[in-house]
């Protein structure tokens, strides 16, 4: 039988293949990277609201809790070095993503994931065992190097590894892992808190061990993806790991495909360099513009209110735990939606959704919360129908989030990117993505505090840009093969004339390799 594959109507290839149980379980284990990203976010807003663990390391933090004269909500927080406490792990994770880069293109994705684990876990238990602020910040930094270096491979790994029919619900496993992480270090806070003796953030911050195993023990298991294998220069073991992934015998085309890629990457020396080429203009554009959006989406302003509009409603003591436990719900629940639709409706249908959806939640909130706190910050008696309904748009709010730019903000920019250029593409898609981050979590309190309720509307003002530029700029990726990628920039109407014909090395030899095996349908 000839070697080949199916070229469908608009000009991509289909390779043979199916969804095996053997890609499925690698693709499951490596998404678990996820976990410690989750898992941080969720412990380190718990700790940081633990009275006793405020007492030891912040204590103007926690004088001004006590304070029963303190009631602006809008400025509770604000405390310069809290928030250095929090941001310090996103410049971490930032400086990490970079040499993570050649780590996972010399050595292969897997290797990546594994060092992001062992440091993640050497973060946790300095965190754990910490006495000192000096230590928490250490702690913080090493789990940072560890985030870093699994945000940079994971990303990668489940795009490679998953059929392209079902890169897009594969690749958001990631994402889950991160709300399931979220979730689950939300529950354990609250149990933690109530620990008698004032340590129960140490098992918290400690507690972060358990994910950053799972994925340091995950990838001593994981095969590398047979892209890294051919880039490395393991053509045979490649061939037939590919066959074990595809489940199928021939895989000729595929494989032939990703020799071509290959043969492009050896031949580019710096790929850093490479980027700021002309015909890589458009996954530069968006290796930058989807992680600054998807940092500008307004999620942080939304739950900071959670507790407070949750108290109203009635969970008195149990304040923090509903309000975490129903959001970290909605937020996991809406990101299996996406795994189920992503590849169906595709990636341009769920931004444009998610963004409407999210617009229209920040206007109401913004009105909701601006008519009852006002620009003091003093809610006073708020009626609980009042409270239910801004907790309903919170909570819509969230799953539009968890099933757009949650989860496609780590899906888009890790499969559009060509084999010469993807290590180093993907650490700017995660050093973007830090650096805005630490940039929100180390000014958005004070914000919140000068802008009042209005900062509301600064996020959703970039939510209307960001939706635009989706709309304007942004092809669909569904159903095209990651490594015949170049096809959709060449037929966009903007981006066509920065990757044309004959420019974009890969396609082309990949072009001049369709044989008399290929079958037009």
């Amino acid at each position: 039988m000839p070697a080949g594959g199916f070229v469908v109507g608009d000009g991509s290839r289909a390779y043979p293949g199916k969804l095996t149980p053997f890609v499925l379980f690698t693709c499951v284990v490596a998404a678990m990277g996820g976990l410690i990203f989750g898992y941080d976010i969720g412990i380190s807003g718990g700790v940081t609201s633990m009275p006793s663990f405020l007492r030891r390391f912040f204590p103007s933090v926690y004088r001004k809790q006590q304070e029963e004269a303190t009631s602006n909500q809008y400025c509770q927080y604000d405390s310069p070095t809290l928030t250095l406490f929090t941001s310090s792990l996103y410049l971490a994770a930032l400086i990490s993503s970079l040499v993570a880069s050649t780590v996972t293109r010399r050595f292969g994705r897997r290797l990546s994931m594994l060092f992001g684990g062992i440091l993640f876990c050497a973060g946790a238990l300095v965190n754990g065992f910490a006495k000192h602020v000096w230590m928490l910040i250490v702690g913080r930094i090493l789990l940072g190097f560890g985030i870093g270096f699994a945000n940079q491979s994971v990303p990668l790994y489940l795009s490679e590894m998953a059929p392209y029919k079902y890169r897009g619900s594969l690749n958001i496993g990631f994402q889950l892992s991160i709300t399931i992480g979220i979730l689950v270090a939300e529950v354990l806070n609250y149990f933690f808190a109530k620990i008698k003796g004032g340590w129960g953030w140490r098992l918290s911050l400690g507690g972060a061990v358990v994910p950053a195993l799972i994925i340091t023990l995950g990838s001593l298991v994981l095969p590398d993806t047979p892209n890294s294998m051919i880039e490395r220069g393991l053509h045979e073991e490649a061939k037939t790991k590919l066959r074990r992934i595809r489940g199928v015998d021939d895989v000729s085309q595929e494989f032939d495909d990703l020799v071509a890629a290959s043969k492009e990457s050896q031949s580019i020396e710096d790929p850093w360099r490479n980027l700021l080429r002309r015909k890589y203009r458009p996954h530069l554009t968006m290796a930058i513009m989807i992680p600054f959006f998807q940092q500008l989406t307004g999620i942080n302003v939304i739950m900071f209110y959670a507790p407070v509009l949750f108290n109203t409603i009635g969970f008195t003591t149990d304040a923090s735990l509903m309000s975490a436990v129903v959001t970290g719900s909605v937020n996991v629940a809406a990101t299996l939606v996406s795994i189920y639709g992503v590849d169906k409706w595709g990636r341009r249908f769920l931004f444009l959704e998610g963004g409407t959806q999210m617009l229209i939640c920040q206007a109401v909130v913004a009105a909701c919360i601006g008519a009852k706190f006002g620009v003091d910050g003093t809610p006073g008696e708020l009626p609980k129908w009042y409270a239910i309904v801004v907790v309903t748009f919170i909570c819509i709010y969230v799953a539009g989030f968890a099933w757009s730019w949650g989860p496609l903000g780590w899906l888009v920019p890790s499969e559009i990117f060509p084999l010469e250029i993807r290590s180093a593409a993907q650490s700017i898609t995660v050093s973007v993505n830090m650096i805005f981050t630490f940039i929100i979590a180390q000014i958005f309190l004070m914000m919140l505090c000068h802008l009042k309720f209005g900062l509301f509307l600064f996020f959703a003002f970039f939510v209307v840009v960001m939706s635009i530029f989706v709309y304007i700029f942004l092809p669909e990726t569904k159903g095209i093969p990651i490594e015949e990628m170049g096809q959709v920039w060449r037929s966009h109407w903007y981006w066509s004339r920065f990757v044309e014909d004959g420019e974009y090395g890969n396609a082309l030899e990949m072009g001049k390799s369709t044989n008399q095996g290929t079958k037009h349908v």
